[in-house]
């Protein structure tokens, strides 16, 4: 029997009609002699009865089916008494009253129950994740998914963008992490490389021509288990030739929008905040705001003249900064032990300690903490920080990095524990002018910030090897909800400009040659200026579904160790195989 509709297709239109269902028994309940069957497929649930007056093989049948049993049902679609109609149920108002029914497919008791969303543990989800892919939340993820990226085409390609694949067999040229290596067989001791992005071949294809490319690209990079990391990852990766920077962020920008409407119905505004990455680290104490809550950083310098503390004057004679964060009436609800909790969370980014003052009596009394230092003062504090009665003032004194990533992070902390984050809320906002350069302490050496293909902008050019520690490159994140979901730049296409930023990062010219040299002899060819992005399709669609990780939205996903505990990857192989590969496995 084929279906003919399907489970949550079915209203009081169909009332007399018969229907043929197919899907999986998601609930079984018998009721003295009538059977009642919630069926249910990807389109929602159908209420299924087997009535008292059935054949005596049909109702046998009946009693005999188990959860998660495949079936078809031929019926006769009826309205449900008033009293019995379930408005939870897209099809609550109708029931469909059995006349056949075939088992299409038996099922074992199954390991863990398929509800709306399953509590089972991790691993035990992916060994049987084509049962948990059957739970309503994780289809609706997956649905979600595939939504997002059907928009994304469908906009791209309305502004003239062709859908390009580029090889997932490449040159090693690793941009950070490790690849991936591909033995090759018949070219025994070299690889090929699975791509970390597709970052040498976009920029090609704008050589070649193609003046806007996209494609939905998998990316592999061999990472250490940490995090919410995946080994295989998608992103949507997109280039323009003859693009400036605003160029870049305008198209992303109405992607975006375009997107979120036709797949969650979501208004987005016109145009994202723009910050700089400095403003960013000192106001937020990240690369990556959550916007979602206000709560700014302050700069609190004058703290250290016009009182007493000496780790505040210790710091600022030093060269480093005293920030502070006022937590607006707060003061009674956080104890010594709940700051105490806010302290660890600054002592992970290496600050000492967070100093605190409470604010009572309108103002006119700071009490508790560091307050015994600055009697007298109260007033000035509470007028230069915007700080009121019942504010909780914290402050951390370091060097400045630290003393804004520290309270950073005890934002963050706030952001979370006082229920500021509101997960249907979403805030974008660019992250530009980050540094082109930072500072590799264990190698001593230059590193680029984002990669070496990254443009320095025009005002650095004559100096940057003299001093690349304030070059600002032409660099841009995307940032949603307190995490980077895009990361993208104005690219080089001068190969002379390529070189030189090759030297400043530790290639020398025969090195640069061996790893990059089929890119720069492109360059000498009328390479176009060009720029683009790579927001990650993962993570955007993880924050739209209102998940924290990235495995609630990938239908196949590894765990945590990169391991796939449904079929065993990676496993061992044959030693034929490692033969024809000529290689050896070391003990």
């Amino acid at each position: 029997m084929q279906r003919t509709v399907t489970c949550g297709g079915l209203n009081k239109d169909f009332a007399g009609k018969t229907v043929v269902l197919n899907g999986w028994i998601h609930r079984k309940r018998d009721h003295g002699g009538i059977t009642f069957l919630n069926l249910r497929d990807r389109y929602g649930l159908t209420q299924v009865v087997v009535d008292d007056d059935a054949s005596e093989e049909l109702k046998t049948l009946a009693v005999n089916l188990k959860q998660e049993f495949c079936i078809a049902v031929e019926g006769l679609v009826r309205p449900r008494p008033d009293s019995m109609i379930n408005k939870e149920m897209a099809t609550g108002e109708i029931e469909v009253k059995a006349l056949k029914i075939e088992v299409l497919s038996k099922s074992e008791v199954l390991p863990f129950q398929i509800d709306e969303k399953t509590n089972a543990n991790e691993d035990l989800r992916l060994k049987y994740r084509y049962l948990d892919l059957r739970s309503k939340a994780m289809q609706e993820h997956i649905m979600l998914r595939s939504k997002f990226t059907f928009a994304v085409r469908e906009f791209l390609t309305s502004k003239d963008f062709l859908e390009i694949e580029t090889p997932t067999f490449i040159k090693s040229t690793p941009e950070g992490a490790r690849d991936y290596l591909v033995p090759s067989r018949l070219y025994p001791g070299k690889f090929y490389a699975l791509p970390q992005s597709p970052q040498i071949y976009k920029q090609i294809l704008m050589v070649s021509g193609f003046d806007k490319y996209f494609q939905i690209a998998r990316c592999y990079r061999d990472e250490d288990a940490r995090g919410d990391r995946q080994p295989e990852f998608t992103q949507i990766d997109l280039e323009m030739s003859f693009a400036s920077r605003e160029d870049v962020l305008s198209l992303t920008e109405g992607m975006m929008q375009y997107a979120f409407k036709k797949s969650i119905n979501v208004d987005l505004p016109n145009t994202f905040e723009r910050i700089s990455y400095d403003e960013a680290i000192d106001v937020y104490g990240t690369d990556k705001p959550d916007l979602r809550f206000e709560m700014k950083m302050q700069d609190a310098a004058f703290m250290a003249e016009i009182g007493n503390f000496a780790v505040f004057k210790d710091a600022i004679s030093s060269g480093g900064a005293v920030k502070a964060l006022v937590v607006k009436g707060q003061a009674e609800a956080y104890s010594r032990k709940k700051i105490e909790e806010l302290e660890a969370a600054a002592k992970i980014y290496k600050a000492k300690g967070l100093a605190w003052i409470k604010v009572m009596e309108g103002g006119a009394k700071l009490e508790g903490g560091i307050s015994k230092f600055f009697e007298g003062k109260e007033a000035e504090i509470c007028s230069k920080l915007g700080a009121e009665k019942g504010d909780l003032i914290l402050f951390v004194a370091d060097k400045y990095k630290i003393a804004c990533t520290a309270l950073g992070a005890v934002r963050s902390k706030l952001g979370k524990d006082l229920g500021l984050l509101n997960p249907a809320e979403f805030k974008f906002a660019w992250i530009v002018d980050f540094p082109l350069f930072e500072w590799n302490e264990e190698e001593n050496k230059w590193d680029p910030a984002h990669h070496m293909f990254s443009a320095p902008q025009e005002k650095y050019l004559a100096t940057m090897e003299e001093n690349p520690e304030p070059v600002k490159g032409d660099l841009y994140d995307l940032v949603l909800n307190g995490y980077e979901v895009a990361s993208g730049s104005i690219r080089i296409h001068n190969p002379e400009l390529q070189k030189r930023i090759f030297k400043i990062v530790g290639f020398d010219e025969s090195e640069a040659e061996k790893k990059f040299g089929f890119l720069t002899e492109a360059f000498k060819y009328g390479a176009p200026p060009h720029g683009g992005i790579a927001p990650g399709l993962d993570r955007i669609v993880m924050i739209m579904a209102g998940e924290t990780s990235i495995k609630e939205v990938i239908a196949f996903p590894k765990n945590s160790f990169a391991v796939s505990p449904m079929d065993d990857s990676p496993s061992e192989v044959d030693q034929k195989q490692l033969d024809e590969l000529h290689l050896v496995i070391k003990e």
